[in-house]
């Protein structure tokens, strides 16, 4: 048990930790509304494929698939149409850092719909991720203007992460529920590329392609390893352990992000910049320490 969820965690941080650089070879011809729907919908056929060779059962009630959907509709639809739309702003790491408050946002979606109530240790680490968002972002801060695209990639960057979280609550709700993982993804991929292929139509976009070698090779990356194993590694271990600790992922894969944008999209460091990324980091860490560890830290001092 603790070697396969070992296993589950690091797929999704070293996986999720490169999709958003991949991201960027999907910026072009194509609309983000219909990148991101031929992504869901061929990781979608992958796992409608697994499921018929595994035999698994794939009839479900109404009810259920509106819950499918749902998830459907925020996790694999709306929150990576806006990181798309972010990605022509911002390098991949940086949004990556800013993805990685969703440990906050999912302890704030479960204050407001499941009343758990927020501790002081919570805030306290809430307080040093934004003062380390500030950090990164202090000379487009001082530089303001209507027109600042760093600016505009951080306000999608925030919304798709907030719109994220609610999946993930969602999603807890399903497994809470008894719908299988798998099956899940399965359907709320479709729903989300079915949607978006729609919402492309309907502004009078044709079913255009770029058939390019970057464009095609980052679309089946990100459907077989971004969305299928990914997120069936992250949400295997959510239902498994818990989204407070399945939050764990979430410190590290913005390090791997950063990485590789320091080296593919040569993303210059700055003081500023690093303090604020290891307040984000230490920010996330305080979160989701288990709530008896500072208390025990401080008896053994």
């Amino acid at each position: 048990m603790f070697n396969h969820s070992i296993t589950l965690y690091l797929s999704a941080v070293l996986i999720w930790g490169s999709t958003f650089f991949a991201i960027k070879f999907q910026l072009g011809e194509v609309v983000a509304e219909l990148s991101v729907a031929y992504r869901f919908a061929l990781a979608s056929l992958m796992l409608f494929g697994w499921c018929w060779f595994r035999g698994l059962p794939l009839r479900f009630s109404r009810i259920q698939h509106f819950w499918m959907g749902i998830q459907g509709v925020f996790l694999f639809c709306l929150n990576y149409l806006i990181v798309y739309w972010a990605t022509s702003s911002l390098t991949s790491g940086l949004i990556a850092v800013i993805f990685s408050t969703i440990v906050l946002m999912n302890i704030v979606n479960s204050m407001l719909f499941l009343r758990k109530p927020v501790s002081l240790i919570v805030m306290v680490g809430a307080l040093l991720g934004l003062a380390g968002i500030t950090l990164i972002f202090a000379p487009e801060l001082s530089g303001f203007e209507s027109n600042n695209n760093s600016l505009k990639g951080v306000g999608l960057s925030v919304l798709g992460t907030f719109v994220a979280s609610l999946g993930n609550i969602i999603s807890a709700h399903n497994q809470r529920q008894s719908i299988p993982v798998i099956q899940t993804n399965a359907y709320g991929m479709a729903y989300g590329a079915l949607i978006l292929l729609t919402a492309a139509l309907l502004q009078g976009n044709s079913l255009q392609f770029e058939f390019s070698l970057g464009y095609s090779i980052s679309l089946l990356y990100l459907a077989l390893f971004g969305s299928v194993l990914a997120f069936g590694s992250y949400l295997t271990l959510l239902g498994r352990i818990g989204p407070e600790k399945a939050a764990y992922t979430m410190v590290l894969f913005p390090l791997v992000a950063l990485g590789i944008s320091t080296i593919f999209e040569n993303y210059h460091w700055s003081w500023s910049a690093a303090m604020g990324v290891a307040l984000v980091l230490l920010g996330n860490v305080v979160i989701i320490l288990p709530k008896g560890f500072l208390q025990s830290l401080s008896k053994t001092r």
